[in-house]
């Protein structure tokens, strides 16, 4: 007997042309080799000035207790994602879904976030990120996933975070959940949100990468003025945070106006109180 068969990935070109579209791939379980495409009445998005963070997880951020990457681990996150849980047993995403989604990611359309905590051993373990389709200043998130408290919202507020310094002005989040609309989504109609696709043609300022590495070079000049302690050290910490910011044409180290650098956390923090 033949093992069962997985179609070929859905071509680049298609899916592309589907999210431009307003329209996107499902399965109807993991088994299934075949897709259907969907195109939501009403769309999910999330206000790239409009996160709501409650007290809570602002201190969870604040105290970097999650080590954040992007495009770290791309192809353990999509199928983290696609794993049963107990509220949602089944899943949309095959492997017919996930094989096409690491040809997107591999051609630089499809992004994964990572959130990681070290284990007792100090090694660190995946547990929390999320993934999605980005094109023009426009990124569809797909799919999140959270193996402890915390992890999928900061994985969110770090991606709102990134979206804005990279230039982007679009985030789908496709159906409206509860956890989206506490963090601030709103729903819009289709013929709204294909709109707002097109109003957000043009590449964006820079890549997802370097924006994060904007933040995490916030923090390592934290750590390098920190460890000078005062005087002379903390204005050569400082002096490095500004060069960071300056780079990054954000200010994001420089922006507290006390000579003292941001921590990842604390950076993230501040750019999203900042006017988009």
């Amino acid at each position: 007997m033949h093992a069962p068969h997985t179609p070929p990935p859905i071509p680049i070109e298609t899916l592309l042309l589907a999210y431009r579209s307003g329209i996107f791939p499902m399965a109807d379980k993991r088994e299934d080799n075949d897709i259907f495409w969907v195109e939501p009445r009403e769309r999910a998005i999330l206000p790239l000035d409009g996160l709501h963070l409650s007290k809570s997880l602002r201190k969870v951020i604040r105290a970097d207790r999650f080590a954040i990457t992007v495009n770290q681990a791309f192809e353990p996150v999509i199928r983290a994602c696609a794993e049963p849980r107990p509220d949602h047993p089944e899943t949309w995403i095959s492997e017919r879904i996930v094989q096409s989604y690491i040809g997107l990611h591999r051609v630089g359309h499809a992004h994964s976030l990572e959130c990681w905590l070290a284990d007792e051993t100090g090694e660190r373990q995946l547990v929390g990120g999320l993934y999605g389709v980005s094109f023009d200043r426009v990124f569809c998130g797909e799919s999140m996933f959270s193996r402890t408290d915390n992890a999928s919202k900061v994985s969110l507020a770090w991606l709102v975070a990134i979206l804005r310094q990279a230039g982007y002005t679009l985030l789908d989040c496709q159906f409206m959940t509860d956890h989206l609309r506490s963090m601030g989504a709103i729903e819009i109609p289709q013929a709204e949100y294909r709109k707002r696709v097109h109003a957000a043609r043009g590449a964006p300022r820079t890549s997802l990468g370097t924006a994060w590495r904007c933040f995490m070079q916030a923090g390592t000049a934290d750590q390098a003025g920190s460890a000078a302690g005062s005087g002379a050290g903390a204005a050569a910490g400082a002096g490095s945070g500004a060069a960071v910011g300056a780079a990054a044409g954000e200010g994001l180290a420089a922006g507290r106006g006390d000579g003292l650098v941001l921590s990842p956390g604390k950076a993230i923090l501040q750019s999203l109180t900042q006017t988009s």
